[in-house]
């Protein structure tokens, strides 16, 4: 698509590229605590693309001055993408406990700064209702970060999928439960069929969007997305080439596999 992505993050290695975003992360958390009060929640992701992302973001705050740092914590306010549906919150499965492994503890962020959608809720759709309505209280998000799934899903927004969909209970496809077998016991089956999530409606409406993309599995799709003609309902991450500051952070096997 003509003029997208807005910027583009290219490292040889995804080692390479997860330092360089993770800097780049550090300073945006930096400027934000110096304007305390005025800045929208942060959007996180999950998944195997985040899990080295998390890491070194927690190694660079974590050197920071403790007063610094206690501020950081005090401020933190964040909504993540989505969460399984029939999980409970301690499921080592469940996005909530992988959020808390990978940055809330090892940050030591209070409880409740980092919001998911209850994926306990006997029903989905209020619980999603719910998630959508503490969104929009808290102004909407500032900086938001995305991977790109298999089938070109960006949160659990599966194809078909237009840019007016909004925060709901969502049946994941076979395509994304196979990609998310690992978890499971390699089996799809294992996975959840229902998720809660954000929709392309919200997602459009943050401030910055960073998609993340790295290894060889994703150039498929990838490519598809940065060869499509227009935004499809078909391939649900084109409709980012609607949003006005998209910045795609790639290694050199999602862009140039051999």
């Amino acid at each position: 698509m003509q003029g997208f992505p807005h910027r583009l993050e290219q490292r040889p290695t995804q080692a390479a590229l997860i330092d360089a975003l993770a800097a780049h992360l550090e300073q945006q958390l930096r400027e934000r605590l110096s304007q305390a009060g005025s800045v929208k929640p942060l959007g996180l992701a999950t998944g195997r693309t985040m899990e080295p992302l998390y890491a070194a973001l927690v190694r660079r705050l974590s050197a920071w001055n403790p007063e610094d740092l206690a501020g950081l914590r005090a401020g933190w306010c964040s909504f993540n993408l989505d969460e399984y549906l029939g999980l409970p919150a301690a499921d080592p499965r469940s996005y909530r406990r992988f959020m808390r492994t990978h940055l809330g503890d090892p940050l030591q962020l209070p409880d409740g700064s980092m919001r998911l959608p209850d994926g306990t809720a006997a029903d989905g759709e209020a619980a999603a209702e719910s998630y959508r309505a503490a969104l929009q209280s808290a102004g909407g998000i500032g900086v938001q970060l995305l991977g790109l799934g298999s089938n070109g899903h960006v949160g659990f927004n599966e194809p078909p999928c237009g840019p007016q969909s909004s925060c709901r209970l969502v049946t994941l496809s076979p395509a994304t439960r196979q990609q998310n077998a690992g978890l499971f016991g390699g089996d799809p089956v294992a996975v959840p069929a229902q998720a809660i999530t954000l929709g392309l409606r919200e997602i459009l409406m943050a401030e910055d969007i960073h998609l993340v993309v790295t290894g060889a599995s994703k150039a498929g799709i990838l490519r598809a997305l940065l060869e499509a003609e227009k935004p499809d309902e078909r391939l649900p991450a084109s409709w980012l080439a609607n949003h006005r500051q998209v910045c795609l952070w790639a290694d050199a096997e999602a862009l140039h596999p051999s």
